[in-house]
C-alpha cells in the first residue's frame, strides 16, 4: 500500500493526468451513449409520478473548491416549500417518492453524474461532492479532501456510506487521497457494485 504525503499528491503534474482524464471522458461517453433509453425509461417514470424536472441540480464543492452543478435524476416533490438541502434524508422523508426510493436504492439517481465525467467536474472515484455551504467552512485538515476531483463513488462509500459519521466520511476520504492508485480505484468500483445490489448505507441511522 502506498500512502502519499498532502504535498505528494499536490506535485502530481498535469501530465499524470491525462491518460486518466482520457479514459474517464471516453468510458462516460460510452455508458452515457448506451445507457440513454434507461435514462429515457427513468424520465418518463419521475414525470408520470410527479410535477417537476427530471434532473436535480445542485451546486458543489469540487477539486480545489471549485463550485460546480452536479446532476442526478430528482428523487423527491418538487416542492420549493419542502426543500432543505441542510436536512439529511431519511428512509421516512415523506419527500421522497415512490420512484425515487427505487432510483435511491439501487443508486440509479446517480447515473447522471456520467455527464459531470465528461464535463470534466468528477472522476468515477474519489470523494463525494459535498454542498458549498460546507466546503466554503472547511479547516486545512478537511481541505485535504479537496485534492483531488470529487467522485460518483469512493472509499467512504463502499466503508459506510451514509450509515457513518461525517468525521468518519472526511478521515476515509482523505485516506482514499493518500492510498490512491488505479488498482485501489478498481477496488472500490468491484465494491460499489456489490454494495449496490444489496442496497446497503443508503439512509443515515438516524
Amino acid at each position: 500500500m502506498t500512502i502519499r504525503t498532502t504535498e505528494a499528491v499536490k506535485r502530481k503534474t498535469k501530465w499524470e493526468q491525462i491518460p486518466k482524464r482520457i479514459f474517464e471522458f471516453t468510458a462516460a461517453s460510452v455508458m452515457l451513449a448506451a445507457l440513454l433509453p434507461v435514462f429515457a425509461v427513468i424520465a418518463g417514470c419521475i414525470k408520470m409520478e410527479s410535477k417537476g424536472p427530471v434532473f436535480f441540480t445542485q451546486v458543489r464543492g469540487g477539486k480545489d473548491n471549485v463550485h460546480f452543478t452536479i446532476f442526478k435524476f430528482r428523487t423527491m416533490t418538487d416542492d420549493p416549500a419542502l426543500r432543505n438541502d441542510e436536512i439529511e434524508v431519511l428512509a421516512t422523508d415523506a419527500r421522497i417518492t415512490k420512484v425515487g426510493h427505487v432510483l435511491r436504492k439501487y443508486s440509479l439517481d446517480e447515473l447522471p453524474q456520467l455527464i459531470n465525467i465528461i464535463k470534466g467536474d468528477m472522476s468515477f472515484v474519489g470523494p463525494r461532492p459535498t454542498l458549498t455551504s460546507q466546503t466554503d467552512r472547511y479547516d486545512a485538515h478537511q481541505m485535504q479532501r479537496l485534492l483531488v476531483k470529487p467522485g460518483v463513488t469512493g472509499w467512504a462509500q463502499v466503508s459506510g456510506r451514509n450509515s457513518l459519521s461525517w468525521r468518519e466520511k472526511i478521515e476515509l476520504d482523505i485516506e482514499y487521497i493518500q492510498r490512491q492508485s488505479a488498482r485501489f480505484d478498481f477496488y472500490i468500483l468491484m465494491l460499489t457494485v456489490l454494495k449496490v445490489f444489496k442496497s446497503e448505507g443508503v439512509y443515515g441511522d438516524s
